[in-house]
């Protein structure tokens, strides 16, 4: 059963297929990691996280392949209570695992791209207002 939440989230999927990397912890940031679009990069104690497009990371590159991002349309109130819990909890009840990334203005979501069909009409189902990626 899915359940309701109380934002109804304006969402769209962002062009493209996206690569989760994992570099060692002292590594430099490397150039395919910057470009236009949805990069996100992250540094722990370890690990170096790059998400980005997946067609510039190079072979050998220790990553995960095609990932479609949606995301909720922003800019968001810092203050926003419960945006990552309307968008993850139905996404869990159906059993579709999520990687989530905040930012300044807004939040993604990245599904596989095998289950981005079922994702989005999970979402719907949930409430939210769902636009197709732009071709």
């Amino acid at each position: 059963m899915t359940r309701r939440h109380s934002h109804r989230l304006r969402l769209h999927v962002l062009v493209g297929r996206f690569a989760v990397c994992r570099l060692e912890a002292a590594a430099s940031i490397p150039p395919w990691a910057e470009g236009p679009g949805l990069v996100s990069i992250t540094r722990t104690r370890d690990e170096l996280s790059v998400i980005c497009a997946q067609d510039g990371v190079p072979s050998g590159t220790r990553c995960e392949n095609g990932y479609a991002a949606i995301a909720v349309e922003g800019p968001l109130d810092p203050g926003l209570v419960g945006v990552l819990v309307a968008l993850a909890s139905p996404l869990a009840d159906a059993r579709i695992p999520i990687l989530a990334i905040g930012t300044f203005d807004t939040d993604y979501v990245l599904v596989r791209e095998a289950h981005l069909e079922r994702a989005l009409a999970v979402l719907r189902e949930a409430g939210h207002d769902v636009s197709p990626a732009e071709k």
